[in-house]
């Protein structure tokens, strides 16, 4: 099969023929249709984000496809099937605290790069292998348009933060990086899950404008300064009531003063949840006041990524319609274009921006 390969950090990717990969126990074999580009894979690829991804390696984060061989113990799921395949792959002998890797991508400590050794690759490929336990069946609808529906590798990490803070229905939601093409996607689908209104901070005036504009009154946009207290007033007022719940979804380039601002306009019992990159790469710490924590009974938890079973609700949610695709704007390259794709996505990662690879199918053209 053909493949994109990683061959050392700071070289272009190498499209070449590789074996195909096989089934065992447990595991699926998958006919890539679709998968995202990251906006920020140019910066992993390039060495500047530290993953531990170890080359030679096919990168890529999850995929729609079809399924060419299930295994043995695979009960429901044969060959044909229209499966969306998640990367994020936890160990098999430790239920209460398994060892993660993201699957072509990156890893959590030492038993993370061990299972990184067995599950390698990913899915900027042609053919990909997956664990039965990370597959998931897709809608028919999803068939007719594999690349936008790609955008599940998104919207499965937004959704599983929602979740890890217990977001109702009509509940307040503040998303700190709300401008950001992760951010963006925990506006929409907190809006998806019956959010009553979603305060979206962020400094770009074009991209909260448009957040307004495409969701209507149930967003609160708000433009930061930089002045942590000023911003926090800001928010607040924004809110026009209590904030429920606030979810930070900032990059590693965002000082971790604008972290502290959003998380502390967070009513007393509120809840705080944290999956953005604050700190990743070098910088000052969150440091949250313990007092604030302790007598406002406030709740703060990390998240990184999300349960099996978020891809099962987050697939519901789009085929009900109560998220919608169809507005973002999807750009699709070839294998053979993987570099191009890499460029695209790095100067195209705003709102409801995605550029996906479709290994081996006809490219459509971008829907704007």
């Amino acid at each position: 099969m053909r493949a994109a390969v990683l061959t050392r950090f700071g070289a272009p990717l190498t499209v070449r023929e590789i074996p195909d990969p096989e089934a065992g126990g447990g595991e699926v074999v998958v006919e890539v249709l679709a998968t995202c580009v990251p906006p920020y894979a140019a910066e992993v690829f390039g060495g500047e984000r530290n993953y531990p991804l170890v080359p030679p390696v096919v990168p890529g984060v999850g995929g729609v496809g079809r399924i060419v061989h299930a295994g043995p113990d695979a009960t429901r799921l044969s060959a044909g099937d229209l499966v969306w395949c998640d990367s994020t792959v936890r160990s098999r002998d430790d239920a209460l605290t398994p060892d993660i890797t993201l699957q072509g991508w990156s890893s959590r400590g030492e038993g993370g790069a061990r299972l990184a050794q067995y599950m390698h690759d990913g899915a900027f490929a042609e053919l990909m292998r997956v664990p039965t336990e990370n597959v998931f069946p897709l809608p028919a609808m999803a068939g007719d348009d594999p690349a936008r529906w790609a955008a599940l590798s998104v919207h499965t990490i937004s959704y599983g933060g929602l979740l890890a803070g217990g977001l109702a229905a009509g509940e307040t939601l503040l998303v700190s990086g709300a401008t950001g093409n992760l951010g963006s996607s925990a506006v929409a689908v907190a809006l998806a899950m019956g959010a009553g209104r979603v305060v979206a901070p962020g400094r770009n005036r074009a991209a909260l404008d448009l957040l307004a504009d495409r969701f209507g009154p149930r967003v609160r946009p708000v433009q930061l300064t930089g002045d942590e207290a000023a911003d926090r007033a800001a928010m607040s007022a924004a809110a026009d009531g209590p904030i429920d719940m606030v979810i930070d979804m900032l990059p590693p380039s965002a000082p971790s003063s604008a972290a502290r601002a959003a998380a502390m306009t967070v009513r007393e019992y509120g809840r705080v949840v944290l999956m953005g990159g604050v700190g990743m790469l070098g910088g000052d710490d969150l440091a949250l006041p313990y007092p604030w924590i302790m007598r406002n009974s406030v709740t703060v938890r990390g998240q990184w990524m999300y349960p099996r079973t978020a891809n099962v609700g987050i697939i519901r949610l789009l085929a009900s319609g109560a998220l919608d695709l169809a507005p973002e704007h999807v750009r699709s390259f070839g294998l053979g274009a993987v570099n191009d794709a890499i460029a695209y996505a790095a100067s195209h990662g705003g709102l409801f921006d995605r550029t996906t690879l479709v290994p081996g199918a006809a490219v459509r053209p971008p829907n704007r």
